[in-house]
Parts: C-alpha cells; sequence; structure tokens
C-alpha cells in the first residue's frame, strides 16, 4: 500500500474512531536494563563519549530491540507507531558527540519503523509511522541563565536547521507523518514548523503534521507561559 493510500485511510478512519498511538518507548527500552556495550555496538565501540542512555542510537546498534517494542505496541491494537527519535535533534545529541548523525538516524529510523508496520499491515487495516520531531534540550524563548534573562542557548535558526534535518531523513524513510513531539516552547514549535514546509518544498512532498503541547503543571499552560489557546493561535 503506498503512503498517500495510508494517509487516505487514516483520514476516513479518524472520522469514525479514535486511532490509538502507542506509548513510551523510552520505558519500554528502559526495561530490557542495557548497559555501555549494547548502546555502543560494533561501529561505536570506540567513540570517545559515553553513550549508554541514548536510546535513539540503539535504532543503529541494536535494530532487534526497536522492532520488539514496535511489534509489542502493533500487537496491542495501535493503528500507528513513532520513530525511536525522541532525541534526534543536534543539541540533544551533541551531550554524546553525535550531532552529525541526525539525517541518518532519523532516515534509519523511519526505515525500520516503516518495515515493522508493513508486517502488520493487512488490506484494510494498514498500520501507519508517525515521524517524531524531537522536543530538543534546549528552548529558544527562555534564558538557561538566572542572572542573565537575555541569555539564549540556542536560536532560531539552529532549531530549524535541525529540525529540517530530521524531517527530510524521516520523509526519506517513510513516514507517513510528522509529529512535532512534546513541545514546551511556542518558539521552537513555530521554528519545527517553519522547517517543515522547508522540507516539503524541497522532497515535492506533503505530510500530514501533528504538534504535540506540553502542560508542565495545573496551571494549565506550556513552560514558556502560554495556555493551549494561546499556544495553539
Amino acid at each position: 500500500m503506498s503512503r498517500a493510500a495510508r494517509i487516505r485511510w487514516m483520514r476516513e478512519e479518524a472520522r469514525k474512531r479514535i486511532l490509538l498511538l502507542d506509548g513510551s518507548w523510552g520505558v519500554m527500552i528502559q526495561g530490557y536494563k542495557l548497559g555501555e556495550d549494547e548502546f555502543r555496538g560494533a561501529r561505536f565501540a570506540d567513540h570517545p563519549h559515553e553513550l549508554k542512555g541514548n536510546i535513539d542510537i540503539l535504532t543503529l546498534t541494536r535494530p532487534d530491540i526497536v522492532r520488539e517494542v514496535g511489534r509489542a505496541y502493533l500487537a496491542a491494537g495501535a493503528d500507528i507507531i513513532e520513530t525511536n527519535t525522541f532525541t534526534t535533534a543536534a543539541s540533544s545529541q551533541a551531550d554524546y558527540g553525535l550531532s552529525h548523525l541526525v539525517n541518518e538516524m532519523c532516515e534509519a529510523s523511519a526505515r525500520l519503523a516503516r518495515q515493522i508496520c508493513d508486517e502488520a499491515t493487512t488490506a484494510d487495516h494498514p498500520r501507519l509511522v508517525a515521524g517524531v520531531l524531537s522536543p530538543t534540550n534546549r528552548t529558544a524563548s527562555i534564558s538557561p541563565d538566572v542572572n542573565d534573562p537575555a541569555f539564549r542557548n540556542i536560536t532560531f535558526d539552529e532549531l530549524r536547521a535541525t529540525y529540517r534535518d530530521a524531517a527530510r531523513g524521516l520523509i526519506k524513510g517513510g513516514a507517513d507523518l510528522l509529529m512535532v513531539e512534546t513541545i514546551f516552547d511556542t518558539l521552537n514549535a513555530k521554528a519545527a514548523i517553519f522547517a517543515l514546509e522547508e522540507a516539503f518544498e524541497e522532497l515535492g512532498e506533503r505530510l500530514p503534521v501533528w504538534i504535540s503541547g506540553t502542560i508542565t503543571d495545573l496551571s494549565g499552560r506550556t513552560l514558556t507561559g502560554q495556555t493551549t489557546e494561546a499556544f495553539w493561535h
């Protein structure tokens, strides 16, 4: 079944019922209690940075585990599974010295998720891949230094660049839709949307876009202070 056909099915099916998305990949993978060697694999055996905890790199070093998690969610009834790319952004991967692999990791993760979904797809029930764009570990709106309110440790253009790099990989790897994941900063979300528009224009293909916003406390606001309605606007 083509990507266009899967997207049509999703839109038609969503008018009939609530579609089910998978759950936390991080929680599932933590259950394997992997050590440093498992995260490194053969490819990164001599990498100068510690890699334990970099769940996204398992797409390259332990794809068997990623397959198991994806299959488990599909067996539980998920219609859509996410790519294992929650921390695949340049700023997040910089902690592990792997910023240069954002595009490769996104494409590989989308390709792997596509294979998993194709295994479970039937003629009347396709399974779809949500390409996850990392929330990153930086905020464009708030200073990380309480003594310097004007300071920022990332710019709009830096966010735009890494989101665009990730989107290219996810689209090429076979994602059916793109999800801007766990957004806590409206400016980060704007950078992601801008980057997606650039990627769609560059690749000549447009996919559905979801935005997962995060309300951080009982005030009903995002980390950067917007209510849900303000965030939407």
